[in-house]
């Protein structure tokens, strides 16, 4: 079993790069994170992007806006691709009320997601956003995001086998 967690920045490429992972492998749970949106065209667009790319042997698990499904789905027989958890922690902050309460409001379900990555059985490929990057984010809601999501990924970096960087395309070996 093996657990790799895939960094990157927006259209960054590490989606497809983490996809190109799992790509020969029989059969693939592929965890899909964004809700759709009907009022955002832009937004479907880009969920319709990935929706193409997956191979039809792929099976879709739809989390969308509950953070919980993500845990079941990693209980799964089948090799696991998660993406993303940027989308999942704006549903965990959603459902905690975290963008009134702060980051801190995750802490129990991140820890139940880490734990559950630490254990998971079939080898998992998770994406999720670096959010490392750059300035301060000027808004509260974006400095709480940025918050859970970063201390996330440092917890999530600690238990997996692998971590990549992608930019540009290109991956670089983190651990």
């Amino acid at each position: 079993m093996k657990r790799t967690l895939v960094l990157g920045g927006v259209r960054s490429g590490k989606s497809a790069w983490a996809e190109g992972l799992l790509a020969d492998a029989p059969a693939v749970s592929y965890v899909a994170t964004a809700a759709l949106r009907d009022d955002d065209a832009d937004w479907s667009d880009r969920i319709d992007v990935h929706r193409r790319r997956r191979p039809a042997r792929w099976s879709t698990i739809e989390a969308g806006d509950d953070p919980a499904l993500l845990l079941t789905a990693l209980k799964g027989t089948a090799p696991l691709l998660v993406d993303d958890l940027g989308n999942w922690m704006t549903s965990a902050l959603d459902a905690a009320g975290g963008w009134d309460h702060g980051a801190q409001s995750v802490d129990g379900i991140a820890s139940a997601l880490v734990e559950a990555v630490a254990s998971c059985a079939v080898p998992l490929v998770l994406v999720s956003p670096e959010v490392g990057w750059g300035v301060l984010p000027a808004t509260r809601a974006g400095r709480i995001f940025a918050d859970a999501q970063g201390r996330l990924n440092q917890r999530l970096a600690a238990v997996c086998d692998d971590v990549t960087l992608v930019v540009a395309g290109l991956p670089m070996r983190l651990k």
